[in-house]
Formats: C-alpha cells, structure tokens, sequence
C-alpha cells in the first residue's frame, strides 16, 4: 500500500511518450487527462515536439520545473529502462508503464523487466504495469489511461490483469449504468500487484466492493491475508480465467492429478472470502446485486412470472446451482389463491399467467415478500401481447427497496423490454436477460453470505499431538535421501504419521518368506502383503498386493506371486521385499493427501478413496493450517460426508475424530516443507473407527546450487 496515494491522487503528472500522432498512445493519453477534468497540472513529455495537444512539451523530464507525482510512460520497451533512471533521478513518486515487449515477449523481454526492476527496487518510486492500460479514477477526474471510454462514477473498484479486457468492461458497465471509484489495469504486476491495491482500496470509505478480473498470482501469501481483511467487512468478486489449464507436471500421487491448478484457486478464494463468478457480466453483475440487495439469509428461491417456459428454466437453474426451490407454506397458498386466475401454477415458480397486469404482480409480490420459508425472489417478465413491462419494473423495484429479502429481476427481450429495464437500473435493482443469470447471480450472494460466516465462525478447540520426533522423520527423511529415494515406503510413511498422532494399522518390513511368516505370525491374522520398492508407487496397479492372507500356510505362494507381478509391471525395479501388515476389515475408504502448488504452496485434499478414487473424483481442498471450522467444512463438502453421519445406519463415524486428524495433518505438512506430496489411500473406515492402511510420502529433490 506504500506510496499508492500519490499514484491515485497525483498533483502532476508527466507524460513521457506524449504525441500528436492521430491513433497513438501518446495522444489518447493527452485527451483523456486534459480532457477528463483533471485539476492538477499536466506535463508532455517528448524530445521530438515543442507542444503537446497545445501544451508545452519538455525534452525529458529532467527538464521539467517541479517535483512529479506520477510518470506515464508510453515509449518503446527497449528505451523503458533509460526513462526510468531519469524518473529516479528526478525524484519521480510513481510510475505507470504502459509500454508493452516485457515478460510477455520473450527472453529479451524478460531481460528487460528484471532491469526495470532492479532499477526502481530501493528508491520508494511504485510502478503499475508494465503493459498495462493504466487507471481511472472518476471522482478525482482522473483518466491516466488510454482507454476510449471514460468511467462512469460509483462504488466499484474494479482491477485487471487484462487491458484488453478493461475496454470492453468499460463500454458494458456504461451501458448497464455501472460505475467506478477505481478502475485499475494491472498488466505485468512487476511491482503493484493485487494484494497492494486490495490493501489500498480498504482504507477508501466509498468503496463498496472490489471486481478483479485474474489470470494468475504474485505473492499468494500476502493476497490472501489482505483479501481476508477485505472480505469481512465487504464483497471481492473474481473472475478468473484458465480453469481447464493442466498441470506442466505429473503427479505420483492421487492427490497431485486430482488437485488441479484451478481447484486450488476455488479453495484459495473460499477460504479468503471471495467470490468467485463464472464470466466477466458476472462480475459486475454480481457487484451490482451485492452492492443494492440485502445478502439472503439462506438458498430458498421463490420465482414469480409470467410465463411457465422462463419459470422451468428458473428451476432447472436452482437446482443446477446448489440451491433450494423455496417450499410456500398453506397460509401464502390460500393468500395466492384469492389473488391469482384459477389456473395459476399453485406452486412455485409461481406462474400468474401470461395476462397478469402490474397489479397481479404487485400482490403476488407482497405475498410472496412476507413468506418464511423464502430467501429471495426472482421476478421474471416474458413480453406479452399485453405486458406493461414498464410499470411492473416500477412497482417491483419499489417494493424491493423498502423489504429487507434478496430481489433480482429478469426482464426477458431487447427492445419491447428496453425501457423497463433501465427503469430498474435507475432504481438500482440488478435485472438479468435470463433466469439462469438471475439465478447464478443468487448464487454468488449466498456463497458471500457463507464464507463471511466461515470467516467469523469460531472453531472448537480440539488436542492434537504436540510433541512429535522432528529429528527422528528427518533422519528417516536423511536415510532415504542417501540411497536417492523421493518415495518413502509406507513402513517409513506410517511410522512418521505416527508421530502426529494418525491411526495407522500396524506395519513391519519382511525381506524374505521366512521373515515374513514370522511377522504375519507376531501381528495376528489375517493380514496383507505389499511389495516394498523404491520404484513402485502404485502398488495395485502392478498387482504386487495380496489381502486376507488367513494363514502362514499360504504366505510362501503369495509372497512369490507379489515379488513375480511386480517384476513383470517394472523389471528395472529394485525390489527390497515386502510389508507386512494387519488386515483391516471395512468398505468405505478414504483418502487424505497433499501436495505443493506452484501458486498456493502446500494445500490438503481429502475425499472417497480406494482403487476408483480418480473415477469419484469426490474431493474438497483446503489450505493449511487448519482449524476444526476449516477441517469440518472441508469434510462437509464432498458426497462422502453423507455415508460418514450414519448414512442408511452404515459407516458412521466419530466426525470430531476426523477432524483432528485432518488438523494433524495439515500441521505435519507445514512443519516439513521438503515434503512435495503425501498420499494416504486408502484411509479405512472400519467399526467406526478409522486407519490409513497404506500411505506415501514424496519428498522433493534438492535443488543443485
């Protein structure tokens, strides 16, 4: 946040690329300042002109007679570091970089930014960009960028990786009557970055909600602690593309194909507040309803209209989305009924016919308004032959106003509907083309509402292990590291789990037939035997596992079968023997992993686990530390969590149980970074109780210096 306010309240401001060319940077930059209102004093600067635009333009801006608050610079990337000396020089506060040919371009643009970097680190200057569109801020006038459109004022504070995208968000939020306290192009983030202008929007009273548009992270760290702070007070809607995009690196374990890129960023923002929104509308439409409507109390949806088609759409919608289709009580059924034609849905959606004057809507509205079991309502108009579109946007929006439950309108059509729906934007009442739109749009307020909830909700205590070995794992983490060995077995695995407290069954190492009848003979039968190997992670795959094994008589067979399966699966592996270890009786299983994400650092993954556990693909993704609060909601979210609360009476377990173990989990994977994935699947469910039966930890490769 340092130094931002002289960037976004300048006094002066310094135009280093300034022109007269028609089409150029240089020119828009000069009319969207001069032109925007802007109180302060603008300076051109280019060595090639004498005036700018009608201004008098300097040779560099060394030349200039007074300290500058703000740089602009729209100049070659090649001549960028140059420029900046100068401004360094020049005791420039802040800087915009608009040139493009950086990071974006290539090594030699790569090159470029790392200089420009190093120039300014050390000297206080703050830098937005480089290439990047600039910002504006319309209750200031201020337009230092080269947009073609000018925001509209408002409570919006919108940021972009993308100055492409801003433009076209521009030219729609003015259609739409959206406006601006801040609308800010990030480009390359090589200094200011999300987390400094998140910080930075905070302390601005005005703002009631911030819009990002992202493509990736700097500094996740300081993000999310910023975006936490910001979240509890006011909304953080994000659009964020690359969703689909996959991971440069294969993963060894379940856990590292199962939590993509994009799955991380979802619990990332869960856990700090945001919202996250499917397309750029969304964005601002969701700004818009977060900042006009009450957040709803619940998922409960009521939808009024005209027509049966939209209210059908509405509902495939509701349910679609997670949420609920509200159930009307008897009393708002015989209130409807004396309202409504004798042929009016009864039930909702609550269709009052495609002849319904605005008055049939206004009753059917205040009914519907005083329902408890309704969180809120979407009102859908489908133009008629006889639709007043108009006066039942006037009558909605005023009865939106004055309730204290959730109201969108969706006013289906161009223009027939055209002016009732600027008659809701006016009223300030978000209006959507489609019920589905409407419906995502109430989907986003509610997630608002619950991770607010999540963030304020305080967890139970709850004892973990406090005292593990840290010097006993690290000499079993020394002792394969010697022998060249990421993959810990699960003899090595289970007994550093162990150590923090998380049921395992017990497990030994036999090297040969003999020593593993004696070991079968020791824990009791039955019990299963695993190939033990350096290069073969996925045991089941290679068919090097055997299961209730009743008896040492057919130990020998078994052992031989493994270590043959295994040899065939991978002949260059180096086969040590096997483990041998106490059968575990149960048939529900889970599986608790992590991984290193390149954004994220460490996240933990927990869903149904077992052989299909990629087919189920029944997973939730939190990141660490957790709390009993986080650890409950992460178990919450799977189709798993039914069959663990006693699901047709089988499988229940202690959840309290679960839960610490999660909490221990996630401490052990912060407490030794050097872990890159742990894998612990199958963790059994068995009388209740629960044991992880087979477990890998992969440590990371050292790095040569």
């Amino acid at each position: 946040m340092k130094g931002l306010q002289k960037l976004f309240d300048p006094a002066s401001i310094a135009i280093i690329g300034a022109s007269n060319d028609s089409g150029s940077v240089g020119l828009s930059l000069m009319k969207n300042l001069v032109g925007s209102g802007y109180k302060g004093t603008v300076y051109p600067v280019n060595p090639n002109r004498k005036n700018v635009f009608g201004i008098r333009c300097y040779k560099s801006i060394l030349t200039i007679p007074e300290e500058i608050d703000l740089a602009i610079i729209a100049i070659p990337a090649v001549v960028v570091p140059s420029v900046l000396k100068q401004c360094v020089k020049a005791r420039v506060k802040s800087v915009i970089v608009i040139s493009s040919g950086f990071g974006e371009s290539g090594k030699k643009g790569q090159k470029l930014e790392h200089e420009i970097s190093k120039i300014v680190k050390g000297t206080g200057i703050r830098v937005l960009g480089p290439n990047c569109l600039g910002y504006i801020r319309p209750d200031k006038k201020i337009n230092a960028s080269f947009a073609t459109r000018n925001a509209s004022p408002g409570k919006v504070a919108l940021i972009s990786q993308s100055g492409a995208l801003c433009s076209s968000i521009l030219d729609w939020a003015l259609k739409q009557k959206v406006g601006f306290k801040y609308f800010i192009s990030v480009g390359a983030m090589l200094d200011i970055n999300f987390a400094d202008l998140i910080e930075f929007i905070e302390q601005d009273k005005d703002v009631e909600s911030i819009a990002i548009y992202m493509e990736t992270i700097k500094d996740s760290k300081k993000f999310m602690d910023a975006a936490i702070r910001f979240s509890k007070s006011k909304p953080i809607i994000v659009a964020k593309s690359g969703r689909f995009e996959e991971s440069a690196k294969a993963a060894i374990s379940h856990t590292g194909s199962m939590a993509g890129n994009d799955a991380v960023f979802d619990a990332a923002f869960r856990r700090a507040g945001i919202v996250r929104v499917e397309d750029v509308q969304d964005l601002l439409g969701c700004s818009k309803a977060l900042a006009s409507q009450p957040l709803p109390k619940g998922n409960r949806l009521a939808v009024i209209t005209n027509a049966g088609g939209p209210g059908v759409m509405a509902t495939d919608s509701i349910i679609k989305n997670g949420c609920k289709l509200a159930s009307l009580s008897g009393k708002t059924m015989e209130k409807l009924d004396k309202i409504l034609p004798k042929h009016w849905s009864r039930n909702n959606p609550i269709d009052v016919l495609g002849d319904a004057p605005p008055e049939r809507y206004e009753a059917a509205l205040n009914i519907v308004l005083k329902e408890k079991n309704v969180d809120g309502i979407i009102v859908i108009l489908s133009p008629q032959a006889i639709s007043k579109p108009t006066e039942v946007a006037k009558i909605v929006a005023r009865k939106a106003k004055k309730s204290k439950k959730t109201v969108l309108g969706c006013w289906m059509g161009e223009d027939f509907v055209e002016p009732a729906r600027e008659v809701l934007r006016k009223k300030g009442l978000p209006s959507y083309r489609t019920p589905e739109k409407a419906v995502r749009v109430f989907k986003y307020m509610d997630s608002y509402r619950k991770n607010i909830a999540n963030l304020y909700e305080k967890p139970k205590e709850i004892k973990v292990r406090t005292n593990p070995s840290r010097k006993k794992i690290k000499a079993i983490f020394e002792k394969n590291l010697a022998r060249k060995n990421t993959v810990l077995d699960e003899i090595d695995s289970k007994e550093i789990l162990e150590e923090y407290g998380i049921p395992v069954n017990k497990t030994v190492f036999a090297k040969n037939v003999k020593e593993a009848v004696k070991q079968a003979n020791t824990l009791g039968f039955p019990v299963a035997i695993k190939v033990v190997s350096d290069e073969i992670t996925h045991k089941t795959d290679a068919n090097a596992i055997a299961l209730n094994i009743a008896s040492e008589k057919t130990i020998p067979k078994a052992f031989r079968q493994i270590i043959s399966n295994a040899k065939k699966a991978s002949p260059k592996a180096k086969i040590r023997g096997v483990s041998v270890q106490k059968m575990v009786a149960g048939n529900l299983e889970l599986i608790l992993g992590a991984k290193k994400d390149s954004v994220f650092g460490p996240i933990i993954l927990f869903g149904r686990g077992g052989v299909a556990t990629e087919l189920f693909q029944d997973k939730s993704i939190g990141l660490p530390p957790l709390n009993q609060t986080l650890a409950k909601n992460m178990i919450r979210r799977t189709k798993v969590y039914r069959l663990l609360t006693g699901y047709r009476k089988k499988f229940k377990i202690d959840l309290l149980e679960l839960e610490q173990i999660l909490i221990a989990f996630s401490q052990f994977v912060l407490d030794f970074p050097e872990i890159e994935e742990i894998d612990l699947n199958p963790i059994m469910v068995s009388g209740g109780k629960l044991f992880a039966v087979d477990a890998r930890i992969v440590l990371a490769t050292k790095k040569k210096k």
